[in-house]
């Protein structure tokens, strides 16, 4: 059986580790994502807005509003050091995000246990409030930071 360790210990412990690993996560790094905080169960992105991210209307396609929030949910349910993977989200997109803007997500953990965990993540166009995600997450058993260092604090 494998040990279980205080997610709020590793966070703290761990965390230039983990905030390291989750900046650098490529398809963030593809579009312009900066990851600009992240907490325990919590995380903020902001991506400035390029012409190539627009759709037909001249507003901000839908893909790129999705990849923002999904990118602070990876990251809010990773900021503990144990793998976490997506299960559902559920996005209502509420208006368009405007030509030139700056985009910003937060995560924020609504609950968690063992297993699982859930997120709602808000995303805004120069602080006007564009989508909402609710979002589940499985958490594996494994962790990508170096826990075994644990035990020897």
């Amino acid at each position: 059986m494998k040990k279980r360790y205080d997610d709020l210990e590793i966070h703290r412990k761990f965390y230039n580790d983990i905030f390291k690993k989750m900046k650098s996560e490529p398809y963030a790094q593809f579009l312009g994502m900066r990851l600009v905080e992240l907490g325990e169960g919590t995380a903020t992105a902001e991506l400035e807005i390029k012409d190539h991210m627009l759709n037909t209307h001249d507003t901000v396609h839908g893909a790129i509003t999705f990849a923002l929030a999904d990118y602070v949910f990876a990251c809010a349910c990773n900021s503990y050091g144990k793998t976490t993977v997506g299960l559902s989200t559920t996005v209502n997109f509420m208006a368009p995000g405007k030509k030139g803007s700056k985009l910003r997500a937060v995560a924020t953990e609504d609950k968690r246990n063992h297993r699982t965990s859930w997120y709602t993540i808000n995303v805004e166009s120069d602080g006007e409030l564009i989508a909402k995600m609710e979002a589940l997450a499985y958490r594996k058993d494994d962790y990508f930071v170096p826990v075994e260092r644990m035990d020897e604090d």
